[in-house]
Protein backbone atom coordinates (compact mmCIF):
# COMPACT_ATOMS: atom_id res chain seq x y z
CA UNK A 1 0.00 0.00 0.00
CA UNK A 2 1.66 3.06 -1.31
CA UNK A 3 -0.36 5.86 0.44
CA UNK A 4 -0.47 5.91 4.38
CA UNK A 5 -3.70 7.42 5.20
CA UNK A 6 -2.88 11.30 7.69
CA UNK A 7 -4.86 11.27 11.15
CA UNK A 8 -5.45 13.61 13.68
CA UNK A 9 -6.23 12.89 17.31
CA UNK A 10 -8.41 14.89 19.34
CA UNK A 11 -8.29 14.34 23.54
CA UNK A 12 -10.31 15.47 26.36
CA UNK A 13 -8.92 15.74 29.87
CA UNK A 14 -10.63 16.62 33.18
CA UNK A 15 -8.24 19.15 35.40
CA UNK A 16 -8.16 17.62 38.95
CA UNK A 17 -7.26 18.87 42.37
CA UNK A 18 -4.50 16.77 43.49
CA UNK A 19 -5.58 17.15 47.50
CA UNK A 20 -9.58 16.80 47.09
CA UNK A 21 -9.57 14.61 44.11
CA UNK A 22 -12.66 16.32 42.73
CA UNK A 23 -12.82 18.85 39.65
CA UNK A 24 -12.44 22.17 40.69
CA UNK A 25 -15.78 23.96 39.41
CA UNK A 26 -13.57 26.76 38.34
CA UNK A 27 -10.07 26.16 38.50
CA UNK A 28 -7.42 29.11 38.43
CA UNK A 29 -7.98 31.31 35.53
CA UNK A 30 -3.56 31.01 35.67
CA UNK A 31 -3.63 27.43 35.24
CA UNK A 32 -6.37 27.35 32.29
CA UNK A 33 -3.94 30.24 30.53
CA UNK A 34 -1.01 27.98 31.29
CA UNK A 35 -2.63 25.25 29.52
CA UNK A 36 -3.26 27.38 26.47
CA UNK A 37 0.28 28.52 26.73
CA UNK A 38 1.36 24.67 26.41
CA UNK A 39 -0.83 23.74 23.79
CA UNK A 40 -0.90 27.28 21.22
CA UNK A 41 -3.00 26.60 18.49
CA UNK A 42 -4.02 22.87 19.02
CA UNK A 43 -5.58 24.33 22.85
CA UNK A 44 -9.35 24.23 22.82
CA UNK A 45 -12.31 24.48 25.48
CA UNK A 46 -14.42 21.78 25.96
CA UNK A 47 -17.77 22.09 28.06
CA UNK A 48 -16.83 22.72 31.36
CA UNK A 49 -14.32 25.23 32.74
CA UNK A 50 -12.58 22.18 34.36
CA UNK A 51 -11.63 20.84 30.58
CA UNK A 52 -9.49 21.15 28.38
CA UNK A 53 -9.39 19.44 25.05
CA UNK A 54 -5.95 19.28 22.65
CA UNK A 55 -6.56 19.15 18.70
CA UNK A 56 -3.56 17.84 17.22
CA UNK A 57 -1.65 18.53 14.15
CA UNK A 58 -1.51 16.23 10.87
CA UNK A 59 0.09 12.89 11.85
CA UNK A 60 1.96 10.69 9.17
CA UNK A 61 2.93 7.64 11.95
CA UNK A 62 2.22 6.29 14.94
CA UNK A 63 5.60 7.09 16.23
CA UNK A 64 4.90 10.97 15.88
CA UNK A 65 1.58 10.91 17.11
CA UNK A 66 2.70 8.73 20.21
CA UNK A 67 5.77 11.15 20.54
CA UNK A 68 3.39 14.54 20.37
CA UNK A 69 0.78 13.23 22.97
CA UNK A 70 3.48 12.45 25.56
CA UNK A 71 5.08 15.43 24.68
CA UNK A 72 1.57 17.12 25.37
CA UNK A 73 0.91 15.41 28.62
CA UNK A 74 3.82 15.90 30.03
CA UNK A 75 3.62 19.85 29.70
CA UNK A 76 0.16 20.11 30.90
CA UNK A 77 1.08 17.75 33.60
CA UNK A 78 4.23 20.17 34.94
CA UNK A 79 2.09 23.39 33.57
CA UNK A 80 -0.79 22.45 35.85
CA UNK A 81 1.21 21.29 39.05
CA UNK A 82 2.25 24.81 40.77
CA UNK A 83 -1.42 25.52 40.72
CA UNK A 84 -2.28 22.33 42.77
CA UNK A 85 -3.60 20.65 39.96
CA UNK A 86 -3.42 17.65 37.45
CA UNK A 87 -4.56 16.21 34.07
CA UNK A 88 -6.88 13.10 34.14
CA UNK A 89 -7.59 11.04 31.15
CA UNK A 90 -10.78 9.00 31.27
CA UNK A 91 -14.60 8.70 29.52
CA UNK A 92 -15.79 10.66 33.08
CA UNK A 93 -14.56 11.68 36.30
CA UNK A 94 -14.74 9.27 39.38
CA UNK A 95 -15.65 11.75 41.40
CA UNK A 96 -16.85 14.31 39.24
CA UNK A 97 -20.69 15.78 39.67
CA UNK A 98 -23.25 17.38 37.77
CA UNK A 99 -23.35 21.26 38.13
CA UNK A 100 -19.97 22.13 37.46
CA UNK A 101 -19.11 25.58 35.93
CA UNK A 102 -19.96 25.47 32.13
CA UNK A 103 -17.10 27.14 29.72
CA UNK A 104 -18.34 30.79 28.61
CA UNK A 105 -18.19 30.33 25.29
CA UNK A 106 -20.91 31.29 22.72
CA UNK A 107 -20.87 27.66 20.97
CA UNK A 108 -21.36 26.19 24.44
CA UNK A 109 -23.38 28.55 25.71
CA UNK A 110 -25.93 27.65 22.55
CA UNK A 111 -25.65 24.12 23.51
CA UNK A 112 -26.65 24.44 27.63
CA UNK A 113 -29.21 26.80 26.35
CA UNK A 114 -30.59 24.17 23.51
CA UNK A 115 -30.26 21.19 25.42
CA UNK A 116 -30.37 22.24 29.37
CA UNK A 117 -29.59 19.61 31.91
CA UNK A 118 -28.41 17.32 29.60
CA UNK A 119 -26.28 19.46 28.58
CA UNK A 120 -25.24 20.34 32.36
CA UNK A 121 -24.72 16.44 33.27
CA UNK A 122 -22.26 15.99 30.07
CA UNK A 123 -19.20 15.95 32.12
CA UNK A 124 -17.39 13.54 29.52
CA UNK A 125 -14.20 12.92 27.77
CA UNK A 126 -13.42 11.29 24.76
CA UNK A 127 -11.29 10.09 22.04
CA UNK A 128 -11.98 11.02 18.86
CA UNK A 129 -9.56 10.26 15.76
CA UNK A 130 -9.92 11.25 12.40
CA UNK A 131 -8.69 9.76 9.49
CA UNK A 132 -8.47 11.32 5.59
CA UNK A 133 -10.66 9.82 3.09
CA UNK A 134 -9.48 9.84 -0.24
CA UNK A 135 -11.46 12.28 -2.61
CA UNK A 136 -12.33 9.90 -5.04
CA UNK A 137 -14.03 7.71 -2.06
CA UNK A 138 -17.53 8.07 -1.27
CA UNK A 139 -16.91 8.52 2.82
CA UNK A 140 -20.56 7.27 4.07
CA UNK A 141 -19.64 4.24 1.59
CA UNK A 142 -16.09 3.62 3.95
CA UNK A 143 -18.55 4.53 7.01
CA UNK A 144 -20.61 1.39 5.96
CA UNK A 145 -17.71 -0.81 5.34
CA UNK A 146 -16.12 0.03 9.37
CA UNK A 147 -19.21 0.68 11.58
CA UNK A 148 -19.64 -3.08 12.46
CA UNK A 149 -16.57 -3.17 13.78
CA UNK A 150 -16.66 -0.11 16.42
CA UNK A 151 -18.12 -1.85 19.25
CA UNK A 152 -14.92 -3.66 19.07
CA UNK A 153 -13.22 -0.11 20.13
CA UNK A 154 -16.01 1.01 22.36
CA UNK A 155 -14.89 -2.14 24.72
CA UNK A 156 -11.18 -1.74 24.08
CA UNK A 157 -11.44 2.06 25.30
CA UNK A 158 -13.91 1.85 28.26
CA UNK A 159 -13.19 3.75 30.81
CA UNK A 160 -15.92 5.14 32.43
CA UNK A 161 -17.13 2.57 35.07
CA UNK A 162 -17.95 5.58 37.69
CA UNK A 163 -20.77 8.45 37.39
CA UNK A 164 -21.62 11.23 39.53
CA UNK A 165 -19.38 9.26 42.38
CA UNK A 166 -21.04 5.93 42.37
CA UNK A 167 -20.64 2.73 40.36
CA UNK A 168 -22.66 2.43 37.40
CA UNK A 169 -22.67 -0.99 36.44
CA UNK A 170 -21.56 0.19 33.04
CA UNK A 171 -17.81 -0.10 31.72
CA UNK A 172 -18.71 2.88 29.62
CA UNK A 173 -20.92 4.90 31.27
CA UNK A 174 -19.98 7.74 28.78
CA UNK A 175 -21.82 6.30 26.47
CA UNK A 176 -24.92 5.98 28.10
CA UNK A 177 -24.57 10.05 28.57
CA UNK A 178 -24.17 10.31 25.34
CA UNK A 179 -27.49 8.41 24.61
CA UNK A 180 -29.26 11.68 26.46
CA UNK A 181 -28.99 13.95 23.09
CA UNK A 182 -30.10 13.67 20.00
CA UNK A 183 -27.94 12.12 16.95
CA UNK A 184 -25.14 10.89 19.40
CA UNK A 185 -25.55 7.35 19.34
CA UNK A 186 -25.16 4.73 15.98
CA UNK A 187 -25.59 6.80 12.77
CA UNK A 188 -29.05 6.72 10.54
CA UNK A 189 -29.32 3.96 7.94
CA UNK A 190 -27.32 6.18 4.62
CA UNK A 191 -26.65 4.58 1.61
CA UNK A 192 -24.20 7.05 0.08
CA UNK A 193 -22.99 10.69 1.11
CA UNK A 194 -25.74 12.27 -1.00
CA UNK A 195 -28.09 10.27 1.13
CA UNK A 196 -25.99 11.27 4.45
CA UNK A 197 -26.06 15.28 3.05
CA UNK A 198 -29.65 15.24 1.86
CA UNK A 199 -30.12 14.85 5.84
CA UNK A 200 -28.07 17.26 7.07
CA UNK A 201 -29.68 19.96 4.99
CA UNK A 202 -33.43 18.96 5.85
CA UNK A 203 -32.07 19.24 9.75
CA UNK A 204 -30.53 22.33 8.82
CA UNK A 205 -33.59 23.76 6.92
CA UNK A 206 -36.30 22.97 9.37
CA UNK A 207 -34.04 24.53 12.07
CA UNK A 208 -33.46 21.39 13.79
CA UNK A 209 -29.50 21.88 13.90
CA UNK A 210 -27.55 24.92 13.89
CA UNK A 211 -24.62 23.66 12.02
CA UNK A 212 -23.57 20.31 10.21
CA UNK A 213 -21.25 19.18 13.12
CA UNK A 214 -23.93 19.06 15.07
CA UNK A 215 -24.87 15.48 14.45
CA UNK A 216 -22.59 13.91 16.92
CA UNK A 217 -22.73 10.42 15.97
CA UNK A 218 -20.08 7.43 17.36
CA UNK A 219 -18.33 8.00 13.66
CA UNK A 220 -19.14 10.91 11.21
CA UNK A 221 -17.90 12.25 7.81
CA UNK A 222 -16.63 15.10 9.06
CA UNK A 223 -18.09 18.86 8.26
CA UNK A 224 -14.57 20.43 8.23
CA UNK A 225 -12.00 17.71 7.15
CA UNK A 226 -11.87 15.32 4.11
CA UNK A 227 -11.91 12.74 7.09
CA UNK A 228 -14.07 10.29 8.87
CA UNK A 229 -14.12 11.08 12.59
CA UNK A 230 -14.42 8.45 15.01
CA UNK A 231 -16.41 9.32 18.37
CA UNK A 232 -17.11 6.09 20.15
CA UNK A 233 -13.84 5.78 22.16
CA UNK A 234 -13.89 7.18 26.17
CA UNK A 235 -10.51 8.92 26.31
CA UNK A 236 -7.81 6.75 27.90
CA UNK A 237 -5.27 6.75 30.21
CA UNK A 238 -2.66 4.46 29.04
CA UNK A 239 -1.27 6.31 25.82
CA UNK A 240 -0.63 3.35 24.24
CA UNK A 241 -3.73 2.41 24.39
CA UNK A 242 -4.91 5.48 22.61
CA UNK A 243 -2.40 4.05 19.70
CA UNK A 244 -3.74 0.99 19.61
CA UNK A 245 -7.41 2.28 19.13
CA UNK A 246 -5.57 4.71 16.37
CA UNK A 247 -4.24 2.25 14.85
CA UNK A 248 -7.52 -0.17 14.62
CA UNK A 249 -9.11 2.72 13.07
CA UNK A 250 -6.94 3.72 10.24
CA UNK A 251 -6.14 0.18 9.37
CA UNK A 252 -10.25 -0.02 8.81
CA UNK A 253 -10.42 2.85 6.65
CA UNK A 254 -7.38 1.65 4.92
CA UNK A 255 -8.96 -1.62 4.22
CA UNK A 256 -12.54 -0.18 3.40
CA UNK A 257 -10.95 2.21 0.58
CA UNK A 258 -9.24 -0.54 -0.76
CA UNK A 259 -12.77 -2.40 -1.57
CA UNK A 260 -14.10 -2.05 -4.71
CA UNK A 261 -17.43 -1.98 -3.38
CA UNK A 262 -16.74 -0.65 0.17
CA UNK A 263 -20.26 -1.09 2.20
CA UNK A 264 -22.04 -2.69 0.19
CA UNK A 265 -22.71 -5.54 2.39
CA UNK A 266 -23.90 -3.37 5.21
CA UNK A 267 -27.72 -3.67 5.67
CA UNK A 268 -30.63 -3.21 7.83
CA UNK A 269 -29.73 -6.23 9.78
CA UNK A 270 -25.78 -5.06 10.17
CA UNK A 271 -27.61 -1.68 11.73
CA UNK A 272 -29.35 -3.38 14.05
CA UNK A 273 -26.57 -5.84 14.92
CA UNK A 274 -24.24 -2.56 15.49
CA UNK A 275 -26.96 -1.11 18.01
CA UNK A 276 -26.99 -4.42 20.12
CA UNK A 277 -23.28 -4.48 20.11
CA UNK A 278 -22.78 -1.13 21.30
CA UNK A 279 -24.86 -1.85 24.19
CA UNK A 280 -23.22 -4.81 24.70
CA UNK A 281 -19.71 -2.71 24.69
CA UNK A 282 -21.47 -0.21 26.69
CA UNK A 283 -22.32 -2.64 29.69
CA UNK A 284 -20.01 -5.25 29.53
CA UNK A 285 -17.01 -3.86 28.02
CA UNK A 286 -14.54 -6.68 27.27
CA UNK A 287 -16.40 -8.94 28.88
CA UNK A 288 -19.70 -8.57 26.69
CA UNK A 289 -20.52 -11.62 23.90
CA UNK A 290 -20.95 -9.95 20.59
CA UNK A 291 -23.11 -10.85 17.88
CA UNK A 292 -21.32 -11.62 14.17
CA UNK A 293 -23.36 -11.11 11.56
CA UNK A 294 -23.23 -15.07 9.61
CA UNK A 295 -21.76 -16.54 12.61
CA UNK A 296 -24.64 -18.58 14.50
CA UNK A 297 -23.35 -18.04 18.20
CA UNK A 298 -22.28 -15.09 19.29
CA UNK A 299 -18.34 -14.59 19.69
CA UNK A 300 -15.83 -13.36 23.02
CA UNK A 301 -13.84 -10.45 22.30
CA UNK A 302 -10.83 -12.09 21.73
CA UNK A 303 -12.46 -14.15 19.04
CA UNK A 304 -13.45 -11.11 17.30
CA UNK A 305 -10.42 -10.13 17.62
CA UNK A 306 -8.80 -13.31 15.62
CA UNK A 307 -11.64 -12.55 12.97
CA UNK A 308 -10.48 -8.79 12.86
CA UNK A 309 -7.01 -9.83 11.79
CA UNK A 310 -7.79 -12.25 9.26
CA UNK A 311 -9.70 -9.57 7.55
CA UNK A 312 -7.20 -6.77 8.11
CA UNK A 313 -4.13 -8.84 8.25
CA UNK A 314 -3.22 -8.25 4.33
CA UNK A 315 -3.70 -4.66 4.97
CA UNK A 316 -2.16 -4.21 8.69
CA UNK A 317 1.20 -5.94 6.52
CA UNK A 318 1.01 -3.25 4.02
CA UNK A 319 0.83 -0.47 6.54
CA UNK A 320 3.43 -1.90 8.36
CA UNK A 321 1.03 -2.14 11.58
CA UNK A 322 1.04 -6.28 11.90
CA UNK A 323 1.35 -4.90 15.82
CA UNK A 324 -1.83 -3.89 16.28
CA UNK A 325 -3.56 -7.07 17.07
CA UNK A 326 -0.73 -7.94 19.24
CA UNK A 327 -1.52 -4.79 21.49
CA UNK A 328 -5.47 -4.88 21.51
CA UNK A 329 -4.84 -8.67 22.87
CA UNK A 330 -3.12 -6.63 25.39
CA UNK A 331 -5.66 -4.73 26.67
CA UNK A 332 -8.21 -7.43 26.46
CA UNK A 333 -5.46 -9.56 28.55
CA UNK A 334 -4.62 -6.65 31.44
CA UNK A 335 -8.17 -5.49 31.22
CA UNK A 336 -9.41 -1.67 30.17
CA UNK A 337 -9.00 1.10 32.37
CA UNK A 338 -12.85 0.13 33.55
CA UNK A 339 -11.32 -2.88 34.44
CA UNK A 340 -8.58 -1.85 36.50
CA UNK A 341 -10.71 1.12 38.39
CA UNK A 342 -13.44 -1.10 39.45
CA UNK A 343 -11.07 -3.92 40.75
CA UNK A 344 -9.41 -0.84 42.85
CA UNK A 345 -12.63 0.73 44.04
CA UNK A 346 -13.38 -2.96 45.45
CA UNK A 347 -10.20 -3.52 47.00
CA UNK A 348 -10.17 -0.05 48.81
CA UNK A 349 -13.90 -0.84 50.07
CA UNK A 350 -12.44 -4.30 51.13
CA UNK A 351 -10.11 -2.32 53.14
CA UNK A 352 -12.67 -0.53 54.59
CA UNK A 353 -12.10 2.36 52.73
CA UNK A 354 -15.40 4.72 52.80
CA UNK A 355 -16.69 5.12 49.01
CA UNK A 356 -15.01 8.71 48.90
CA UNK A 357 -11.65 7.01 49.87
CA UNK A 358 -12.11 4.28 47.42
CA UNK A 359 -12.77 6.70 44.78
CA UNK A 360 -9.81 8.38 45.68
CA UNK A 361 -7.95 5.58 45.16
CA UNK A 362 -9.10 5.64 41.22
CA UNK A 363 -8.66 8.96 40.80
CA UNK A 364 -4.53 8.49 41.84
CA UNK A 365 -4.56 5.91 39.33
CA UNK A 366 -6.09 7.56 36.70
CA UNK A 367 -3.26 10.60 37.63
CA UNK A 368 -0.31 8.51 37.23
CA UNK A 369 -1.70 6.43 34.16
CA UNK A 370 -2.15 9.92 32.71
CA UNK A 371 1.04 11.47 32.95
CA UNK A 372 2.88 8.31 31.96
CA UNK A 373 3.91 6.88 35.33
CA UNK A 374 3.74 3.52 36.81
CA UNK A 375 1.58 2.33 39.10
CA UNK A 376 1.57 -0.51 41.89
CA UNK A 377 -0.24 -3.03 40.17
CA UNK A 378 -1.47 -2.03 36.98
CA UNK A 379 -2.42 -5.78 35.51
CA UNK A 380 -5.21 -7.85 36.25
CA UNK A 381 -5.95 -11.63 35.80
CA UNK A 382 -6.73 -12.64 31.85
CA UNK A 383 -10.90 -11.28 32.12
CA UNK A 384 -11.92 -12.18 28.45
CA UNK A 385 -10.64 -13.61 25.49
CA UNK A 386 -11.07 -16.59 23.81
CA UNK A 387 -8.59 -18.38 21.28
Amino acid sequence: MNRRLKFGIEEEYFITDLQTRHMPDQPPAAAVAACREELGKHFAHEMFQSQVEMASPIFRSLAEAGDYLAKVRTGLTQRLAPHGLGLLSAGSHPMATVGLQPTDELHFQQLFDDYQRVARRSVLSGLHVHVEVPGDHDRVKVMNEVLPWLPMLLALSASSPFWNGAYSGFSSYRQVACDEWPRMGVPEFFEDEAAFDGYVNMLMRTGSIRQPSDCWWVVRPSSRYPTLELRICDACPRIEDVLCLVSLFRLMIAHAVAQPKAGANYSLMSHWILKENRYRAKRHGILAEFIVEGQEQPMLIGEWLNLAEQTFGDTAAALGVQDVFKQARRIIQEGTSADRQVVLYEQGLLLGDTTEEALGRVVDQLLSETAGMPVADPTLAQVAGGP
